[in-house]
């Protein structure tokens, strides 16, 4: 416990990702994990590919699409 007052060295081993264990009397009673910051980004679909399989090389006006979508309901 006495060691959590150095915050310094607390902060070097959780940005080493080392994880740190509180224990009372050898009982481990909580850890503390470091954050994952060098997450990689997510793959995102190529939606312009998506949409060119679905749709095609037609391009429909704004109007037309409203229209079709009214005729739905």
């Amino acid at each position: 416990m006495r060691q959590l007052r150095d915050t310094k060295r607390l902060k070097a081993w959780l940005r080493a990702g080392k994880t740190v264990e509180l224990c009372d009397r050898n009982k481990r009673i909580a850890r503390i994990i470091p954050e994952n910051l060098e997450k990689s980004p997510a793959n995102w679909p190529d939606f312009e590919a998506l949409a060119k399989e679905i749709i095609g090389d037609r391009v429909l006006p704004g109007a037309d699409l409203l229209i079709e979508e009214r005729g739905r309901y």
